[in-house]
């Protein structure tokens, strides 16, 4: 037993010294009890959430539903308490609302992750995304894909926004090569002149592309604003 109060010590350095060997001896259990009260960790302090700390790109919960807030301005009036009037967009609905808080109140913060996913195929009204580790997959219906669909493509890695373990939306990459499948053919001159013209992509969508573009070529796609940025 005196063994075991040499190995005890030697692995828990910074623990309270022993009175004697004989309390050991009787209950070698108030040994490491003393030590895991002398080693806890302390950890940071969390701070709440409130509508001070609101700016644009917040995820905050609305009577249960996970909203992003558009946008947001603090109000000081000359009278009556400050306050924070927002604009959000509800996750689940699609919906935009109007919504003042109280300058300082408490507000909940929506727990909203985001993992990449690659868009695999269209099911029917749903499309398919698949973690391609696990080969499992996710779907989300037309409406809750939207205009985005214009710039979806199959095997295209994108962004799916977990909450409450349900996706609730998606995020395409910034910039996506698509081809031109149809568009007026480029003269010569068609680059000293600039200008443009309508393109219809392989996705379906409609872009303005410089004159000097013709059927079959690659082109960068800025998916925020729909607009060309360059050949690919």
């Amino acid at each position: 037993m005196a063994g075991l109060t040499n190995l005890k010590l030697s692995l828990f350095p910074n623990s309270c010294s022993l009175s004697s060997s004989s309390s050991l001896s009787s209950n070698p259990f108030l040994v490491s009890t003393s030590i895991f009260r002398r080693t806890s960790h302390s950890f940071p302090k969390i701070f709440a959430f409130s509508s001070n700390d609101i700016k644009v790109g917040s995820n905050i919960e609305v009577d249960g539903s996970p909203c992003k807030v558009i946008e947001f301005l603090h109000v000081k009036p000359g009278k009556g308490a400050a306050f924070v009037r927002t604009t959000l967009r509800n996750y689940v609905t699609g919906n935009s609302v109007e919504k003042t808080f109280r300058a300082g109140s408490k507000i909940e913060e929506a727990n909203i992750y985001k993992e990449t996913k690659q868009f695999t195929y269209k099911d029917g009204a749903q499309y398919v995304f698949m973690d391609l580790t696990s080969y499992e997959e996710y779907r989300l219906n037309e409406k809750d894909v939207g205009d985005k669909a214009k710039f979806l493509k199959e095997g295209m890695d994108c962004t799916l926004l977990f909450w409450n373990g349900k996706v609730i939306d998606f995020e395409l990459p910034i910039t996506v090569k698509l081809t031109v499948v149809d568009v007026d053919p480029g003269v010569k001159g068609d680059t000293a002149q600039g200008g443009s013209k309508p393109a219809t992509l392989d996705t379906g969508a409609i872009v303005s592309v410089p004159l000097f573009i013709n059927r079959g070529e690659e082109i960068m796609v800025d998916t925020r604003n729909g607009q060309y940025m360059s050949r690919a």
